[in-house]
């Protein structure tokens, strides 16, 4: 019987608490048997699902659950262990499995855990995909009748070279005539799943490598590290006079960049630097880059001078990833360092990230500090706690007041009202060169919103 009030799968797949709900041994196993059942390969042969994770402590148990789920269902698992997440969807393509599943929470502590499932074409599930496997995990009877039998049971087995595998794709994604030799390199492993992968592939490309949270014991992953910390990364680039450190978080989707002068280099930084070479030498296709509407106003400007045009998506790479694929657009990101660079994967990839901007930096003989083209925009947030979270549209006043508030800014700024996904709040967000005006206008709205919908003191 349909369980129709739950609901397994957020933003960015299934999420939670290990060893509690959703994150169990029986979700995952009724996860993998979904998988299995919508994946089926009409043909009759053995349907084929890889499997990989990150470093956490929960992922063993997950792991095995999901492939027990995958084996009752006839189809065999490859585990491939330890593996970033873009590593596993370029995997998932490159070896014709008919699914990848991920067993990582990101940035997230150790003690989270998740699932996300890609698609034989390396993206992640469509909505409706995952509305079926969520359906099934909810209908206990519906794939009773189709469980395997006798040699139709499905086996795991485990591919050995699967970060060779990695290594080998993220070398080809740097000019050939690119060499990293004279710099020195930081990169912070975040305790997680480039551990291994994220050194080896700096040192193979010529770099003076030194690697800190790179040792993970099952519990310490993104504990004081990575891209949701990367003071010490910053501290260890000043110490060793390094040219570069390379921030990566849990699953190493993502990077956050400092410079020789230990400053950092975000999302929208990449963005505006690597759009503006690409617009230069014609690789950029439709002379867009996408981000969403988080990215600062300075990432906009940068990019108009090099006659680059912005598109903005709600906030999330899978809307970033959605409005490329829609318009075929080849970059597009956010700026906590989810970069796409769809021409060399179908996800935010924090390696490839990096070694694009090291390329950069050894092709002009620059430091990053000489490299950087935008220049980030002061930004205010007022937060406004709500008792509803009223459509802005429903009202008027406020509507008014944002309008009007916009002509003040005379294009040269840029303001945001939107509600927070998880708390009761407005988050009024206003960017501008005078700071007094632009601390003004987020005042009026929040109190504009504040008498029509906030929340009793």
């Amino acid at each position: 019987m349909k369980h129709s009030a739950a609901k397994l799968f957020g933003t960015d797949g299934v999420r939670g608490v290990a060893n509690a709900e959703p994150i169990t041994s029986e979700t995952a196993l009724k996860l993998g048997r979904a998988l299995a059942y919508v994946f089926r390969n009409p043909s009759g042969r053995h349907r084929r699902i890889l499997i990989g994770k990150d470093t956490r402590l929960s992922g063993y148990m997950i792991e095995t659950a999901m492939a027990s789920g995958i084996c009752s269902m006839g189809a065999d698992v490859w585990l491939v262990g330890p593996l970033p997440t873009p590593g596993i969807a370029f995997l998932t393509r490159s070896m014709r499995a008919d699914a990848g599943v991920v067993i990582s929470a990101s940035h997230n502590p150790f003690q989270d855990n998740g699932i996300k499932f890609f698609s034989r074409d390396g993206f992640k599930l469509d909505d409706a995909t995952e509305q079926r496997i969520e359906e099934l995990v909810f209908d206990a009877g519906a794939l009773e009748q189709f469980r395997a039998q006798g040699a139709d049971i499905g086996k795991a087995a485990r591919i050995d070279d699967a970060i060779g595998r990695y290594l080998v794709f993220l070398k080809t994604c740097v000019p050939r005539t690119a060499t990293f030799e004279g710099l020195k390199i930081v990169i912070d492993c975040a305790n997680g799943a480039a551990y291994r992968v994220g050194p080896d592939v700096f040192t193979e490309m010529g770099a003076e490598v030194e690697a800190i949270a790179a040792e993970p014991d099952g519990v310490n992953i993104n504990d004081g590290c990575g891209a949701v910390h990367p003071e010490r990364l910053r501290q260890a680039v000043l110490a060793s006079g390094a040219h570069l450190g390379v921030a990566l978080d849990g699953d190493s989707d993502r990077a956050i960049l400092v410079d020789e002068r230990g400053e950092l280099f975000d999302g929208d930084d990449v963005m505006a630097l690597l759009g503006a070479q690409m617009a230069a030498t014609g690789q950029l296709k439709a002379n867009t880059v996408v981000a969403t509407v988080m990215s600062n106003f300075g990432l906009e400007r940068a990019l108009a001078r090099a006659g680059v045009r912005l598109v903005r998506t709600e906030v999330g790479d899978p809307a970033v990833v959605r409005e490329m694929r829609a318009n075929s657009y080849n970059l597009g990101g956010e700026q906590s360092g989810h970069v796409i660079l769809m021409d060399h994967s179908t996800t935010g990839d924090g390696l490839i990230t990096a070694l694009l901007v090291c390329a950069r930096m050894a092709e002009s003989g620059q430091p990053l500090s000489a490299l950087r083209v935008m220049r980030r925009v002061p930004q205010i947030l007022e937060n406004v706690r709500v008792r509803e979270r009223m459509p802005i549209a429903a009202m008027p006043e406020v509507v008014k007041l944002i309008a009007a508030c916009e002509g003040r800014l005379a294009g040269d700024g840029r303001l945001l009202v939107r509600y927070s996904g998880t708390e009761m709040l407005a988050r009024v967000m206003v960017e501008g060169e005078d700071a007094t005006l632009i601390a003004g206008i987020a005042r009026e709205i929040g109190d504009a919103i504040r008498r029509r919908a906030g929340a009793a003191a």
